[in-house]
């Protein structure tokens, strides 16, 4: 059996791929940039980009399931592809979001009108956004500032996330499956904060600033935390509208602030905890 592993270098993708290998079953990695890939030996390494689906077929030969990373704009032509090609599975990386009612996922849609069996695995925030966010403030000064210091936020440790889609791409049972994934219980800024320096074993101090400082300081950093800040820290909800009366009045959060079952009931183990991703991403924010 061969498993094919798209958006292979991203959080969730390297963990796919680390679980497949250690399950022992062939891995094939489509990524943008074999060369910088830095994947395990055993894995074949692929060039593609599932912005461009013509890049993608020759990846689809002789695979029977696929990881697939939600392309929404190509995701109909890829889908078609992997159908032509022989893939029977799909597991799909959504969001929790779409639990809770924010927007849909087309390619969820498009995976579901599809002969593949399918499940669909919708994580709430990654812990390791906060990667992304913090990591240079803390490498720099041991400081992050940031507002909603005291307000609890629901994250999920990527491990688990690709923990759950292993389970799905290699065991029987999960066709039709939606599975909304949350960490152990919901964790403040502060207690992240806390919990880096725990990690870290030094003081990194957190300094409350407003939206705005906050806006300001992440749109310089540049990359994924410019282009994330407006969602982060509310001044865009999701489809990318202004919300009304300052916040997401018209939109109901309480999904995404439940404790969900599933990571434990699919892989039979509780969701880490942020104290265990901090020390998994020590080096990170030294």
């Amino acid at each position: 059996m061969r498993i094919l592993v798209t958006g292979a270098t991203g959080f969730v993708g390297r963990n796919v791929v680390d679980g497949l290998v250690r399950a022992g079953v062939a891995v094939r990695a489509l990524t943008r940039n074999p060369g910088t890939a830095a994947l395990p030996p055993e894995v074949e390494v692929v060039r593609g980009d599932l912005t461009a689906p013509e890049s993608v077929a020759p990846a689809l030969e002789g695979v029977e399931r696929m990881y697939l990373f939600p392309v929404e704009e190509t995701a109909r032509e890829v889908v078609a592809l992997a159908e032509r090609a022989g893939v029977r599975r799909a597991v799909v990386l959504s969001a929790a979001s779409v639990t809770a009612g924010l927007h849909t996922n087309p390619v969820e849609r498009v995976v579901e009108e599809s002969a593949l069996e399918w499940t669909h695995v919708r994580p709430c925030g990654f812990m390791a956004n906060m990667l992304q966010l913090w990591a240079p403030s803390v490498r720099a000064e041991r400081v992050v500032r940031y507002p909603f210091g005291d307000e609890p936020m629901n994250l999920i440790h990527e491990a688990d996330i690709a923990d759950v889609a292993v389970a799905a791409l290699l065991e029987d049972g999960h066709r039709g499956g939606v599975y909304t994934l949350t960490g152990p219980g919901l964790v403040t800024v502060r207690e992240q904060v806390a919990a880096i320096g725990a990690a870290l074993g030094e003081e990194v101090r957190y300094e409350e600033v407003t939206r705005e400082r906050a806006r300001e300081l992440l749109k310089a950093q540049g990359g994924f935390a410019a282009e994330s800040a407006d969602l982060m820290l509310g001044f865009v909800e999701y489809g990318g509208d202004a919300p009304e009366d300052g916040g997401y009045a018209e939109q109901d959060w309480s999904a995404l602030m439940r404790v969900w079952p599933d990571v434990e009931r699919v892989t039979g183990h509780p969701p880490r905890t942020y104290a265990e991703w901090a020390r998994d991403h020590v080096a990170d924010f030294r």
